[in-house]
């Protein structure tokens, strides 16, 4: 039998021909950084579980924005740390709260850069949920004034965009109703739509101190076995008015966001999180790994399966590999 004419190495041989013939293509532009921002000034506190990341006090929060910025990537997202917690979590929608401040002076200062919001009551609950309690439960409806509350005041502040994470039912469509009657229809909603209950967001956790206090959030986050449940709370959010969705975790995940790549046209986030972050900071510092591989390596599985937009906390590392 002859040797089928077919040899593919031949494309693989030499690298400009391998750079050439490259089906996917990461960029700084496809990245948006998570920053973690607290009170004080000229404050920088480590984060043990996520080497490499820091609490920064809103001066230099502005500095590492402005950074970031220089290296090409064009967003951040901002999780609050705040002096004060209650159980309505109202420090997250006080107009002068820490994320507040935080937009203010990053589009004073940066006003170049995308600055996106998480909004969600869990970084500023005793309880460390995403809604109310009451006897145990978490309330659904009730909650959903507190985000609208939180997403008007980071609109007021000069967010670009807002990014519910609650995983509450019809918080994009409540969201959505208030900036529009408060004078911001043009603000677009990346929603949280397909965020699984994950093990993988306890770094984040420490971080925020946002773990709950009491249970877990399997009642309103998803069950990692359900593809065709994911499917239908992306629809719903689009339905309801999401410009952006969003898969969260990504790397277990894959699936999901190739399925939704298929199902939508708009585009899609995927959330690169803490955990995933954090195993592979900890193999490559412990030599079984090369870290930088790694790190090049997950971003771009993420963006071959079919994510337009990574929020991942090697921005900064993979921005500089890449430029």
């Amino acid at each position: 039998m002859a040797f089928p004419r077919q040899r593919l190495r031949r494309l693989r041989l030499q690298e400009p021909l391998r750079r050439m013939v490259r089906e996917t293509r990461l960029s700084p532009a496809d990245f948006i950084a998570p920053l973690f921002v607290t009170i004080g000034k000229d404050r920088r506190e480590e984060i043990p579980s996520m080497p490499g990341q820091r609490r920064l006090s809103v001066d230099l929060l502005v500095k590492e924005a402005g950074e970031l910025k220089m290296l090409g990537v064009p967003a951040v997202i901002l999780f609050g740390i705040p002096d004060r917690k209650d159980e309505r979590g109202t420090s997250g929608f006080d107009p002068k709260g820490i994320v507040q401040r935080a937009v203010r002076e990053l589009k004073d200062k940066v006003p170049d850069l995308l600055v996106v919001t998480d909004v969600c009551i869990d970084e500023y609950t005793t309880h460390g949920h995403c809604g109310i309690v009451k006897d145990g439960r978490i309330l659904n409806d009730e909650t959903l004034d507190c985000l609208r509350a939180m997403a008007l005041t980071h609109a007021q502040a000069g967010a670009d965009m807002v990014a519910p994470s609650d995983m509450m039912d019809g918080r994009v469509g409540a969201i959505r109703d208030e900036l529009d009657q408060q004078g911001f229809p043009d603000l677009p909603i990346m929603a949280y739509s397909a965020k699984f209950a994950s093990c993988f967001y306890a770094p984040f956790r420490d971080a925020a101190d946002s773990s709950p206090k009491f249970g877990d959030r399997l009642s309103y986050q998803m069950d990692p076995a359900n593809a065709r449940e994911a499917l239908r709370e992306i629809d719903a959010d689009l339905e309801e008015g999401a410009d952006i969705i969003m898969v969260k975790p990504a790397l277990p995940f894959l699936d999901i966001i190739a399925a939704a790549r298929r199902r939508t046209t708009v585009p899609i986030a995927a959330y690169q999180v803490s955990g995933e972050y954090s195993m592979i900071r900890a193999a490559g510092r412990a030599g079984w790994l090369d870290e930088e591989r790694a790190m090049m390596e997950s971003l771009l599985s993420i963006k071959r399966a079919g994510a337009d937009l990574i929020l991942t906390y090697f921005a900064k590392d993979a921005a500089r590999r890449l430029g």
